[in-house]
Parts: C-alpha cells; sequence; structure tokens
C-alpha cells in the first residue's frame, strides 16, 4: 500500500506532530519509520500515537481493526540510518534552527534515492536555509500540517527558490492523498497561516498582560462574538507557548514589526514551564 507514490515514509520527531504526522500517513497505507533521540522518546512517541488512534476508536472515526493495521505499518527506532530506503522523509523536530539544519544534514547524509523528498514541518523557519544543508535543495520543501494532524484538513506546502516545480506537484498529490486540504505559499516567514495567526494570538497575550481582560473573557468573546471555534488563549495553549515563541521570535526577526515581538508575558511564561495542554498549565489549567 501507498500515499499517492509513497510507499515508504520515514519521520523525524514523535512529539505532538510528529506522532500525528506518522499516524495520519500509516492510516492512509503508508509504512512509515519513525525515529527519535533516544528510547525514552520513542516510548512516549509510541504511546502517544497509540492513544490518539485508541481515542479516535472510541469516538467511532476509525475501526479497531484498522487501527491494529495501521499500527502494524509502523516501526519506531534512534538509528536515523533507518531512512535510507524512504521516499519522503519529514522532519518534525523542535522549532530551534540549529536543531532543523543539523536534523537535514544528517537525513540528507544516509538517504539512498536521489528522488527522494526531504520536507519540514516547520511553522515558520526558511526553507531554504534548510534546503542549503543538503545536497538536493530541489527536493526540499516545508509540508506544514497542523495539530492535531490526524483532524485538522489543512497542509501548508512552502516552497523555497530552489525547490523544483515536480517537487511541489509530488508533495501537493501525497498531501491529496491523505485526504488533506492544501495551500501553497513563498518561502516568507511565517507563511500563510502563522503570519496571520501569530499577532492576533499575542495582541490577546498583551490583553491578559496589562489586566485589560481576563482571558476566560477574551476567549469567550472571540467564540460568542466572532463565531470562531475556539478562543485566540485557548489556542496558544494547545499550539503550545513555546512554539508561539518559537514562531513569533522567528517573523519578528524577519521582518522587524512590532506586531511580531513576543511579549514579556510569553517569555515569562514558557521559562517557568508553563507550555499549555503538554505541560498541563498555560493560560488554563488541564490537571
Amino acid at each position: 500500500m501507498s500515499v499517492g507514490e509513497f510507499e515508504r515514509i520515514g519521520v523525524l520527531g514523535c512529539g505532538l506532530m510528529g506522532s500525528g504526522i506518522a499516524e495520519v500517513c500509516a492510516r492512509a497505507g503508508a509504512g512509515v519509520v519513525v525515529v527519535e533521540a533516544n528510547d525514552a522518546a520513542v516510548a512516549a512517541g509510541r504511546k502517544r500515537l497509540t492513544a490518539s488512534m485508541e481515542k479516535a476508536v472510541a469516538a467511532g472515526r476509525l475501526d479497531s481493526a484498522d487501527m491494529d493495521d495501521a499500527l502494524a505499518r509502523i516501526s519506531f527506532g534512534t538509528d536515523i540510518g533507518a531512512f535510507s530506503d524512504r521516499q519522503l522523509v519529514i522532519e518534525a523536530v523542535p522549532e530551534i534552527m540549529d536543531l532543523k539544519l543539523d536534523a537535514f544534514r544528517r537525513i540528507d547524509a544516509v538517504i539512498q534515492d536521489p528522488g527522494t523528498i526531504l520536507a519540514s514541518n516547520t511553522s515558520a523557519m526558511p526553507i531554504g536555509r534548510l534546503a542549503a544543508a543538503t545536497r538536493r535543495p530541489e527536493n526540499v520543501l516545508g509540508v506544514h500540517f497542523f495539530n492535531p494532524a490526524p483532524v485538522q484538513p489543512l497542509v501548508e506546502l512552502v516552497t523555497g527558490l530552489q525547490t523544483s516545480s515536480d517537487t511541489l506537484a509530488r508533495a501537493r498529490a501525497f498531501a491529496k492523498a491523505l485526504g488533506k486540504e492544501v495551500i501553497v505559499a513563498t518561502d516568507r516567514a511565517g507563511f500563510v497561516v502563522n503570519a496571520l495567526l501569530i499577532p492576533y494570538l499575542l495582541s490577546a497575550i498583551r490583553m491578559v498582560e496589562a489586566g485589560h481582560a481576563s482571558a476566560a473573557d477574551i476567549d469567550t468573546g472571540m467564540v460568542a462574538g466572532c463565531a470562531h471555534p475556539m478562543g485566540p488563549l485557548k489556542l496558544t495553549d494547545l499550539v503550545g507557548l513555546d512554539t508561539a515563541l518559537h514562531v513569533a521570535t522567528a517573523l519578528y526577526e524577519e521582518f522587524k514589526e512590532p506586531h511580531y515581538a513576543p511579549p514579556p508575558l510569553l517569555r515569562r511564561m514558557v521559562d517557568a514551564g508553563l507550555l499549555g495542554r503538554k505541560s498541563g498549565h498555560g493560560f488554563y489549567n488541564y490537571v
């Protein structure tokens, strides 16, 4: 089985996004190799992925037999050499440029097929800079899934200056085969979604910081007054305050526009480990 032309897919990182991407690909029929930094991260990622599928079964969105088949198509490990035969590798490590550059160098070094696509799930990092760390910049692009990847319908494809039209076409077919809605952006920090979303989230954080309104009232205002499915502060908790900070920092570094500057409150909360749902505490408590 395969997802479009891709029978063998690799995912580097099995956090919230990596596990979701691996799940989506396996459920669509591809064989997936997931690589993490160490055995503890592998165990946590496997547990997270399995729990997500079990939740889908309980909600009636996935048959238990299909869950078993999908899990059987996923293998886990710590050796990046397991990507050597992959036709597509998706990087999903934290939004830290040095980590991503190192990841792309290491993936590029072990890939055997010159046609393999190297993709990043980055929310804001420059694709061209990641591509320059490889010997195949024409095969590199952003394939940005949204959290939670098994549920959210959008994939944002981001082309660098050297991304080939063939790579873009193959990536679009891959995302469509997953049943995703696809949009395409050029290599500009934040791409489409986060360039619009992050200033909105930061404005809500500044309101809390200034004592203008409570987090609950801000969120209620946007849900009940603007028909948003979720308020900006609950959404920040879902995204992860650390991720929001990394993306905001990347946007501000590129454009130097005040509305992209991370508020001090966001920095203080990240420093304190209040990262949102992933840590159990953010603008709301989850434990």
